[in-house]
């Protein structure tokens, strides 16, 4: 039997700067308890999707409004699991919508496709001038430390923000020039993108001191992460990383998350505690 569910959050501002979740759902999808490690203006979530993995049929559609004035951090306490499938798709949407003036942190723990798995993996945001939205996407092709090599099935993923930028990839067990190509992932089996995005376009100054830090801070990533961090436009900021492990890329992109978040707003990197459980 499949499953389908959906996830509505809804994050609103309160009296006294509070900023508040209202939430609804039909399936396996739950919130966990609101927490306030900062102080009453960033809300912090945990994402349960309690059969821990999705297998061919499963459907996961999960929706984020936040309001203007509002700042959120939404996480997960593990990996997203795509299993092996006969040959129905499991697929995952998340869209994501902010007001003027609204934050959004979306860092969820990286997406694992096993073996034989047919999956979709999307990623859709519009954000209002003045909204700004820091999120990460890390997906780790088949599990190389308990030698289970992606060697078939299908990943696809779509990342966009309508209008202004999209990226979208296939990737197929069998297609070895993608997977093995100098040209393509060069024999890596994680990837991963981090982005900062804006409703309006930033001052050349503020690009530039935002990619002046968080190279800066993936100067110390280990060796064998391959990164690169660009503006491709006046709204974006992306960093992309391979490596031959997730646990490597991860902190990694944990480290420019963190660099990003103080340049950019001036906060102090409060990584959510499920990261360390």
């Amino acid at each position: 039997m499949s499953w389908h569910a959906q996830l509505q959050l809804d994050y609103q501002p309160q009296a006294g700067g509070r900023t508040a979740l209202k939430h609804s759902h039909t399936g396996p999808l739950r919130i966990l308890k609101s927490l306030y490690p900062e102080g009453e203006a960033i809300c912090h979530n945990v994402i349960v999707h309690p059969p821990g993995g999705l297998v061919g049929g499963d459907e996961l559609d999960i929706r984020v409004r936040v309001d203007e004035g509002a700042h959120a951090l939404v996480s997960t306490p593990g990996a997203t699991r795509f299993y092996a499938s006969d040959a129905l798709q499991a697929s995952q949407r998340v869209s994501i919508d902010l007001a003027a003036n609204a934050r959004l942190e979306w860092l969820p723990l990286e997406t694992l496709a096993y073996p034989g798995c047919q999956a979709l993996n999307e990623l859709r945001f519009t954000l209002a001038p003045g909204a700004e939205l820091l999120a990460w996407d890390v997906t780790a092709l088949g599990l190389p430390s308990a030698h289970q090599a992606f060697s078939h099935g299908r990943f696809q993923q779509r990342l966009e923000m309508p209008g202004l930028w999209m990226e979208q990839a296939r990737l197929d067990a069998t297609d070895h020039r993608l997977l093995n190509s100098p040209l393509g992932l060069d024999g890596q089996r994680c990837l991963g993108s981090l982005l900062l995005a804006t409703g309006h376009a930033m001052g050349r100054e503020r690009r530039e001191g935002l990619l002046d830090a968080t190279r800066l801070a993936l100067r110390s990533a280990p060796d064998d992460v391959r990164w690169g961090v660009t503006c491709v436009n006046p709204q974006m900021l992306v960093v992309r990383a391979v490596a031959p492990l997730v646990e490597p890329l991860m902190a990694s992109l944990q480290a420019a998350w963190a660099a990003l978040r103080h340049t950019a707003w001036g906060l102090v990197p409060t990584a959510p505690r499920i990261w360390r459980v």
